[in-house]
C-alpha cells in the first residue's frame, strides 16, 4: 500500500512547525509535502534588525531541507486547489506547472500587508513583511543619508534625512526603534551631514502598541522619545506625495521615506477558496478543521480559529498562536490515522517580547513586566529558543553589533520597484472546486 500524503500550503511559522512535528510523529509512515514560495522558513521577528543592519539577511532564513528531516519541499506558487478531487496545483519559479494530489491538506498561506483607500499610499509607501522589503529599506536608509550629506538645498537634505513609519504596532514600534538608532550611527559618520536625522511612528491608536499590556506601551514610549523618536499618536497618513506626507492632523512632513506598518490580512488564496471565512480568514473549528471537509486543516494568520479563550472570538493573528496552531495541526492529523486522540485548540499567552534596539526591550514573561537590561536579556533568549536553526549565527551578528561599529554599505540587491506596496507578498489567482 502506498503511503498517505499529507501536502502543507506554506512554511511560515504554522506550516513549518506542523511539518516539523508531523514528521517527527509520522516517522516515515506518511509522505509530507511541504509546497511553499522560497526554500526557507523566515523568522519575522528579526526583520527590524536586518533593515538596521544588526543581523545579516541570511541569519534569518532557516533552509527548509535538512531541517525539516523525511519532508519533500517543493518550491512553487499555489495558484488551484480541488477540493472535491483532492489536488493542488502550483507553479514554480521558473513557470512550470504541476499538481500534488493528497490525503491531507494543511492551509497555513500567511498573511500580507493590509492596505486602506488612503491616496497615494500604494504608489510611494513600501511594506514590511518580508526579507526583499528589510534589504530595501535597509539600503533606502543609507542611500538617503548619503544623498542628505551630499545635498546644497537644506529643504532637501531635511526630508531626505526624515523618516515616516506608519503603524504602531509590534513591527512598526521595532522599526522606528532600530531606526533610530541606525541612522544616528550613520549621521555621526558623516560630518557633511548638518542635521540630525529622525524618525516619525504614526498611528491613530492612543499609544504605541496598543494591542499589548499598558506598561509594554509605556517602555516602549519612553525609550522612543528618549532616542529623539517624534511619536505622533491619533494621527496618520491622509495623502501621500513623492515628496513627503500630509497627516490627518493637517500638518505635512517632507520626507523620501514611507514604510507601512499597519498590519496585515489574510493571503488572498484565501478568498478564492469558495470556504466560509470571517474578517478573511478560512473558518475552522476547535481542532482546526474545515466545516465540511475533514481531511483539510488550516492554521496561522489565514485561519480563523476559535478562541476558547474568549468565547465567541477568534485566535489573533501572531506568531505565538501560528506556531502552536501548526504543532496542533500535525497532532490532529496524526490523530486522524489512530495514532492519538485529536485536541482542540487552547492557548494561553505567555507574555511577549519588543526588541527596542541597544540595550532596551520591553517584554512581560508570564506577566511580569520587565524594561531595560533584564527585558533584553529575556527578549534574545526567546529568539534564540523560537528560531529553528542559524541560533550561532544570529548570536554572533549580535556580538559583533556590540563590539563594532555598523558597516554602511548598500547591497543594491533589491530596487525599489521589486518591492511595491500591493505586492509586496505574492497575490497569485487561486482557483478553487468544491
Amino acid at each position: 500500500m502506498t503511503k498517505p500524503r499529507v501536502v502543507i500550503v506554506g512554511a511560515g511559522f504554522a506550516g513549518y512547525h506542523a511539518a516539523k512535528t508531523l514528521s517527527r510523529l509520522a516517522r516515515g509512515r506518511a509522505e509530507i509535502v511541504v509546497l511553499n514560495s522560497t526554500d526557507y522558513f523566515l523568522y519575522l521577528p528579526l526583520l527590524p534588525e536586518v533593515a538596521a543592519g544588526v543581523v545579516e539577511p541570511a541569519r534569518i532564513c532557516v533552509p527548509l531541507a535538512g531541517t525539516l528531516p523525511g519532508v519533500r519541499v517543493i518550491v512553487g506558487e499555489a495558484d488551484q486547489v480541488d477540493l472535491r478531487n483532492r489536488w493542488v496545483g502550483f507553479t514554480q519559479p521558473e513557470g512550470d506547472r504541476g499538481r500534488l494530489a493528497y490525503d491531507r491538506l494543511v492551509l497555513s498561506v500567511g498573511s500580507v500587508n493590509k492596505l486602506l483607500p488612503i491616496p497615494g499610499v500604494t504608489e510611494y509607501a513600501h511594506g514590511f513583511r518580508g526579507l526583499p522589503e528589510a534589504v530595501y529599506l535597509h539600503d533606502h536608509v543609507i542611500r538617503q543619508i548619503e544623498r542628505a550629506e551630499q545635498a546644497e538645498d537644506p529643504a532637501e537634505q531635511l526630508a531626505r534625512a526624515t523618516f515616516v513609519v506608519v503603524g504602531a504596532g509590534y513591527t512598526g514600534t521595532e522599526v522606528a526603534a532600530h531606526g533610530q538608532l541606525f541612522t544616528d550611527e550613520l549621521y555621526a559618520q558623516r560630518p557633511g551631514l548638518t542635521v540630525r536625522p529622525r524618525w516619525l511612528l504614526l498611528d491613530v491608536a492612543p499609544r504605541p502598541l496598543p494591542e499589548l499590556d499598558q506598561r509594554m506601551s509605556d517602555t516602549a514610549d519612553r525609550v522612543l522619545r528618549r532616542r529623539g523618536v517624534d511619536v505622533r499618536m491619533g494621527t496618520s497618513v491622509a495623502e501621500a506625495t513623492a515628496d513627503g506626507v500630509k497627516l490627518t492632523d493637517g500638518d505635512y512632513i517632507p520626507t523620501c521615506t514611507l514604510v507601512w506598518c499597519v498590519g496585515v490580512r489574510p493571503d488572498p488564496f484565501v478568498a478564492e477558496l469558495g470556504l466560509r471565512t470571517e474578517k478573511g480568514r478560512l473558518v475552522t473549528d476547535e481542532y482546526l478543521n474545515v466545516p465540511g471537509f475533514p481531511e483539510v486543516f488550516a492554521c496561522g494568520d489565514a485561519a480563523a480559529v476559535p478562541d476558547l479563550a474568549r468565547p465567541g472570538e477568534i485566535c489573533t493573528m501572531t506568531a505565538q498562536h501560528a506556531q502552536r496552531q501548526g504543532k496542533l495541526a500535525a497532532h490532529n492529523i496524526a490523530a486522524s490515522y489512530g495514532q492519538g486522540r485529536r485536541r482542540p485548540y487552547k492557548h494561553h499567552d505567555l507574555g511577549w517580547v519588543v526588541d527596542l534596539g541597544g540595550k532596551d526591550a520591553a517584554a512581560n514573561p508570564l506577566q511580569v513586566p520587565l524594561s531595560g537590561l533584564p527585558a533584553k536579556a529575556v527578549t534574545r533568549a526567546y529568539h534564540l529558543l523560537a528560531m529553528p536553526g542559524n541560533r550561532t549565527r544570529v548570536g554572533a551578528d549580535w556580538v559583533l553589533d556590540a563590539a563594532l561599529s555598523r558597516p554602511a554599505t548598500q547591497l543594491g540587491l533589491v530596487p525599489a520597484h521589486a518591492v511595491p506596496l500591493e505586492s509586496s507578498s505574492p497575490e497569485v489567482p487561486v482557483h478553487a472546486r468544491s
